[in-house]
């Protein structure tokens, strides 16, 4: 027969609890804590964003345009770079506040290192995507959606990480305040077999139909280009450069 807890090792019970480490926090260090009230929050840098992310079967394409917005009413800044790569063969996109799409970025790539360190082996892509999903769950990131593409021994992977941690994989896929638009280019255009030079036109194409309506997307586009020898990212002003 089960006898009742006493006050006292409720206590300890509790108080052990409280000292397990949060399963969500990185390996070194602790997520950001921010606290800040909504007229503060009016404030922050967002990128708005328009965001594409296409397997190929060279690799992975990833399209990001280049507009910062301060409360979403003004353009900040009109040459943001979007995408960052935070893996050998890996790279992840900026949608939501600049700061937190920045933290984000900062503390996978810590973790990726801190694994290979160990390990002496790159992180798979579903081991990045879900440590994603668990940052973007357990961290402070004001609500951003990024993209995360990668290359590894199974092939090409594109992930769409939602705010409360989702990952949800798939060939192709589009995230920010543009997305509707950039979709509706991308389901007539995307087929099975692309390559990476054909994916980059056509993602391009999805950033450009983004920035004719959408306010907070816009400026140009920057192309990420990833194989199984790398990750190549370059910036193009104009459209027609690369269309």
């Amino acid at each position: 027969m089960r006898t009742p807890m006493h006050d006292s090792e409720f206590s300890r019970t509790v108080d052990q609890l409280s000292n397990e480490p949060n399963p969500y926090e990185p390996e070194i260090g602790s997520l950001p804590k921010n606290e800040l009230s909504q007229a503060e929050l009016d404030t922050v840098n967002k990128t708005g964003t328009t965001t594409i992310g296409i397997t190929t079967a060279d690799g992975v394409v990833i399209a990001t345009d280049m507009r910062a917005s301060l409360g979403g009413r003004f353009v900040s800044n009109k040459n943001v770079q979007k995408v960052e790569q935070i893996h050998p063969t890996a790279a992840l996109t900026m949608v939501g506040s600049v700061g937190g799409a920045q933290s984000f970025i900062s503390s996978l790539r810590a973790e990726v290192n801190l694994y290979e360190a160990r390990r002496g082996e790159d992180m798979s892509m579903e081991a990045l995507s879900t440590l994603a999903g668990n940052f973007a769950r357990g961290g402070p990131f004001f609500a951003i959606h990024p993209i995360l593409g990668g290359v590894d021994d199974e092939g090409s992977h594109v992930y769409s990480i939602d705010p409360a941690g989702g990952v949800m994989g798939d060939d192709y896929t589009v995230t920010g305040s543009g997305m509707q638009l950039a979709y509706g280019h991308l389901e007539q255009a995307y087929e099975d077999d692309l390559s990476n030079e054909e994916a980059m036109t056509i993602a391009a194409r999805g950033i450009k139909s983004a920035a004719e309506r959408d306010t907070g997307s816009g400026n140009g586009v920057f192309l990420c280009e990833i194989t199984g020898e790398g990750v190549d990212i370059h910036g193009h002003n104009e459209f027609e450069e690369v269309i």
